[in-house]
C-alpha cells in the first residue's frame, strides 16, 4: 500500500485534533454567508500536489475522465505544460491543474441558484439538478477549473471524486497517478501526509537549504486561501493557469477514426 493511500487510510475513520498551522474549516457556513451542507466537518480535505514528480504522462486526466464520465474536450483536471526558456536552454515544466476547493471560494456566491455550494469537510460540488448553466462560476473562478458539461448543460468541475472520498477511497487521480506526485488527506489531522507536507519545511532544519520544498498555491493574491498545494512550484508559474496540454488531450471528435480506418469500412 503506497503512502498516500496508507495516509488516507489512518486519518479517514481519526477524529480531527487540531491541525498546527491550518484553520479548521466552519461547519455551519461560509464566508460567504450560504450554510455548508453534506460531508463530515471533522474532515478538511486537501491535497499537496510534488510538482517535481510529475511527468506530464496524464494518467490522472484520463483516469479522471473514465470515472467522471467527463465529455470530450472537456476535463476537471489536467497537466498544463510549458516551454520554458533560460539562459538560452529550454526545458519543460508541468503544472497539475484542478479545482482549489478554496476556503472560500468565489464561485458560490455568484451562483444565482444555489447549485455550487461547499460541503463541511470543505469539498466545493455542483448539483447539476438544480443548476441552469450561466456559467457565472466558471467566469468567477480565477484558476480555470469550471467548464459548462455540453452533455447535461450544467456547470461541471473536480469534486476530489466525492463519492470516492465518501467511501474510503482516494480520488481517482491520485490513485492512478504513475510519479506519485498527488497526496490526498485530511488537513484537520496533523498526522496526515498532506498536514505534515503543508507544514513541514518551516521546522526543518533543511528548510533554508531546501526552498522548492516549500508549499505554495496557485494566484495567492486572490485570497481564495485554496486548499490543493504545489511542492517545488517556480514563481513565475503561481499566477498562471493557461498552458498545452501535451502527449494527450480530450478530442473534440467522439469516437474519430484515422484514416485508414475509413477507407477500409
Amino acid at each position: 500500500m503506497d503512502r498516500s493511500r496508507r495516509n488516507f487510510c489512518l486519518g479517514a475513520g481519526a477524529a480531527a485534533i487540531g491541525a498546527a498551522t491550518l484553520a479548521p474549516a466552519p461547519a455551519a457556513a461560509s464566508d460567504t454567508g450560504q450554510a455548508r451542507k453534506g460531508g463530515d466537518p471533522a474532515h478538511r480535505w486537501g491535497m499537496v500536489v510534488d510538482v517535481r514528480k510529475c511527468v506530464g504522462c496524464q494518467a490522472c486526466t484520463v483516469s479522471c475522465i473514465m470515472e467522471n464520465a467527463v465529455p470530450d474536450n472537456s476535463f476537471r483536471t489536467i497537466v498544463s505544460t510549458y516551454e520554458v526558456t533560460e539562459q538560452g536552454a529550454s526545458g519543460t515544466y508541468m503544472l497539475p491543474r484542478l479545482c482549489n476547493h478554496c476556503e472560500d471560494p468565489p464561485c458560490i456566491p455568484v451562483c444565482p441558484t444555489g447549485a455550487t455550494f461547499q460541503r463541511r469537510d470543505g469539498i466545493v460540488v455542483v448539483d447539476n439538478t438544480v443548476c441552469v448553466g450561466c456559467a457565472y462560476c466558471v467566469q468567477a473562478c480565477p484558476y480555470d477549473a469550471r467548464f459548462i458539461n455540453h452533455d447535461t448543460q450544467t456547470a461541471d468541475k473536480c469534486t476530489f471524486c466525492v463519492h470516492r472520498v465518501d467511501a474510503g477511497l482516494l480520488p481517482a487521480c491520485v490513485e492512478t497517478c504513475v510519479g506519485g506526485a498527488r497526496i490526498f488527506g485530511d488537513l484537520n489531522d496533523p498526522h496526515s501526509t498532506v498536514s505534515v507536507l503543508v507544514r513541514g519545511p518551516a521546522s526543518d532544519p533543511a528548510f533554508d537549504r531546501a526552498p522548492d520544498r516549500v508549499p505554495k498555491v496557485l494566484k495567492p493574491e486572490q485570497g481564495t486561501q485554496p486548499r490543493v498545494f504545489y511542492i517545488g512550484l517556480q514563481p513565475a508559474f503561481a499566477g498562471k493557469v493557461d498552458g498545452t496540454p501535451t502527449l494527450w488531450r480530450p478530442s473534440d471528435v467522439p469516437h474519430a477514426r484515422s484514416h485508414a480506418d475509413k477507407e477500409s469500412a
